[in-house]
């Protein structure tokens, strides 16, 4: 199982200057490849004689010229440029393959500043990392997990540095989920999701609850002079509030997920299409706030770590309009966002709406499972394939915005 841990650095001055200097480097050696890539590209296109680019060859070429060219290359650690090129790589494979779009060129101060380090360039002693050519950098905790360590990545949020460092490991951190059953999980915006069993979850909206303080950093920074001091201060602000407002939404996240994959072991979700959500005006702005992709993300690989199963339902499957009462299911033909409370014409039970949606939601989910597997609750065990973020993993409905 590989998973990565994100530890904050302790870095002085000239640790920072470093990490910074090495992060340029990486995004200059990106860029100089995506150049050459699309050179040697069109002209193999043109002759077919001539060699197709690859991320092998771009390395040997970079090698062969970086001591005339770019000298100040050689005051990093040498995987800062040949990481980026391997990286260009696979964005490009992923490209071909139709899973991403065509790879962009980095710009200062608008892409994350970050270099990949193999294994054998750094070594990890406790609360310590050294890095090649730097030395010995403090971290704020301790690797948690054990194993083989594959790789680290060093980047800058805001005005700190981090190492997520990946570890293939044996064993699994989580514990299996209690097995309390099933549970249909209605994502929307009032509140985050609202379960089948009638619990309802806020969710944190930090950018809501921190947008005056948003509006006036950012106007202060729109005010400052070019290239001067006070404008590098008042955009490292800035940086540190958005920073600030993504760690709020990944904390409230995390302890809503881990709870439900913890208690449960059937969850039944929608398969939300949240671009197209963001296009309504009114609703982006909040629909954006509560981070719906990140928590369907979450969900699956902590499920999948914990044995448990996450179903999806289609994203046309009616789970506001149909009634949920025990033997019922009509469908209304409209029902209209402002409506948050009707009354079957049928049965005539009377609904909340998100509740309503969770319960049959809830239904998807188990009878998708029974199909599937031939038993409720028979979900599969199989060995996880993504890496979770090492967060706080507690579940609270208060958050602390101040």
């Amino acid at each position: 199982m590989i998973i990565s841990h994100k530890i904050r650095l302790d870095t002085n001055h000239k640790q920072a200057t470093y990490l910074a200097k090495a992060a340029g480097t990486a995004r200059f050696a990106y860029n100089w490849a995506l150049a050459e890539w699309q050179t040697q590209y069109t002209a193999w296109k043109e002759d077919n004689t001539q060699p197709k680019p690859n991320q092998m060859r771009l390395r040997r070429q970079l090698n062969a010229i970086k001591r005339e060219q770019f000298p100040w290359m050689l005051e990093v650690t040498k995987n800062a440029p040949q990481m980026a090129i391997i990286q260009l790589g696979a964005a490009f494979k992923n490209f071909f393959a139709g899973r991403t779009q065509y790879p962009q060129f980095k710009k200062k101060g608008k892409s994350r500043d970050s270099f990949t380090l193999t294994n054998d360039q750094f070594a990890i002693d406790a609360c310590r990392i050294r890095i090649p050519n730097l030395g010995v950098v403090r971290m704020r905790e301790t690797l948690r997990f054990s194993g083989k360590i594959l790789s680290a990545t060093i980047s800058r949020t805001a005005d700190q540095w981090f190492a997520s460092i990946t570890v293939d490991t044996i064993s699994n951190h989580l514990l299996p989920a209690e097995n309390q059953g099933a549970v249909g999980v209605d994502l929307g915006v009032s509140a985050l999701a609202t379960l089948s069993t009638g619990e309802k979850v806020v969710g944190a909206k930090p950018h809501k609850a921190l947008l005056s303080r948003l509006k006036r950093l950012s106007l202060s920074l729109s005010r400052k002079v070019k290239s001067s001091a006070n404008r590098h201060k008042a955009k490292q602000k800035l940086a540190k509030l958005h920073a600030r407002i993504a760690n709020i939404r990944q904390d409230s996240l995390h302890q809503l997920t881990t709870d439900l994959t913890r208690r449960f072991h059937i969850i039944g979700i929608e398969n939300l299409n949240v671009s197209g959500m963001v296009k309504n005006r009114h609703l982006s702005r909040a629909i954006s706030d509560m981070g719906f992709f990140e928590f369907r993300r979450q969900l699956e690989y902590k499920a999948e770590m914990r044995g448990a199963l996450v179903v999806v339902a289609d994203r046309f499957f009616a789970s506001s309009k149909t009634c949920s009462a025990s033997g019922c299911g009509h469908k209304v033909e409209k029902l209209p966002l402002s409506v948050r409370e009707w009354t079957c014409p049928d049965c005539r039970a009377v609904h909340d709406r998100d509740i309503n949606a969770a319960k049959n939601l809830k239904k998807y989910a188990v009878s998708s499972t029974v199909s599937a597997c031939g038993g409720e609750g028979s979900g599969s065990r199989c060995k996880p394939k993504v890496k979770p973020a090492p967060m706080k993993q507690e579940f609270n409905r208060k958050l602390d915005l101040g």
